[in-house]
C-alpha cells in the first residue's frame, strides 16, 4: 500500500461565493466525515491533489490528511466522491471519510481480464465481460488495486463465476458465488443468424386453419 500524503487546512465560511473564490486562487472545497465523528469543512491545493491523484495508481488511494496549524494532527481518509465540472473537467469538491487502519471497510474493485480466450482464438466466439468490479471487504492496507481473471481456458458457451476468483490474503468477496464474471458465446453475427434462421422455420410451419361454416349449414343448424 501506498500512502500519500496531503497538506489540508480548515475551511472558514461556506457557501458558493466562498467556494468559488477558492477555487479562484487555486484551492478546491472539501469535507472529511465519518468515524463518528463531526464533519469537518476543509480546503486543498488544487495542484497537489491532482498530482497525487495520478500517482496514486489505484481506485481507492488512502490519504494521510495532515490538518497545518494544528501541532501534528492526522488522520487517515479515503476519497468518497470527487466532484469536476462538467465542461472544465475543472475539479471542483472532494469528500474525504475517515478510516482506521485497523478496521475492515467494504468498497468496490475492478476485475482485469487476461489472456485470450481458446473460445476466441480457435473457436470464433466472443468475450462478454459481464461484471467489471465486485464489492469486498478488508483492511484498508488490503486493498487490491484489481483482480485478474484469466480467460485463456474459455470455449464457447463456458462462463467464469465469482467464486473462481482467486483473491489476496485477507480479502473477502461480498458477491454470490454464482454472479458471471465473463463468459464466452457465439458471435454477435452468429446469433442474430441462429434467430433468423428459427423465425424461418417457424414462418415454414402449416398454421391451422379455422374452416368458417357455409351459409347453408348454419341454416340447417337453426
Amino acid at each position: 500500500m501506498n500512502e500519500l500524503t496531503v497538506e489540508v487546512q480548515k475551511r472558514e465560511g461556506t457557501g458558493k461565493n466562498v467556494n468559488r473564490r477558492l477555487r479562484a486562487s487555486g484551492l478546491v472545497p472539501a469535507v472529511l466525515y465519518g468515524g463518528e465523528r463531526d464533519t469537518v469543512s476543509i480546503q486543498v491545493v488544487r495542484k497537489d491533489m491532482i498530482e497525487l491523484l495520478k500517482k496514486a495508481g489505484s481506485e481507492h488511494p488512502i490519504f494521510l490528511l495532515k490538518l497545518a496549524d494544528s501541532g501534528g494532527q492526522e488522520r487517515h481518509a479515503m476519497v468518497r466522491e470527487l466532484k469536476v465540472h462538467p465542461i472544465t473537467r475543472i475539479l471542483q469538491h472532494i469528500d474525504f471519510q475517515r478510516i482506521l487502519m485497523t478496521e475492515k471497510l467494504r468498497t468496490s474493485v475492478p476485475i482485469e481480464v487476461t489472456g485470450i480466450a481458446y473460445g476466441v482464438k480457435t473457436e470464433g466466439g466472443l468475450i462478454d465481460f459481464v461484471t467489471r468490479e465486485v464489492q469486498v471487504e478488508c483492511l484498508p492496507a488490503d486493498i487490491p488495486k484489481k483482480i485478474s481473471v484469466d480467460v485463456t481456458a474459455l470455449h464457447i458457451g463456458q462462463h467464469i463465476e465469482a467464486r473462481e476468483l482467486e483473491l489476496p490474503k485477507g480479502v473477502e468477496l461480498l458477491e454470490d458465488d454464482d454472479r458471471v464474471i465473463v463468459s464466452c458465446s457465439h458471435t454477435h453475427a452468429e446469433q442474430a443468424t441462429a434467430g433468423a434462421e428459427g423465425l424461418l422455420e417457424a414462418a415454414k410451419a402449416e398454421p391451422e386453419v379455422i374452416k368458417k361454416k357455409k351459409p347453408d349449414e348454419k341454416k340447417d343448424k337453426k
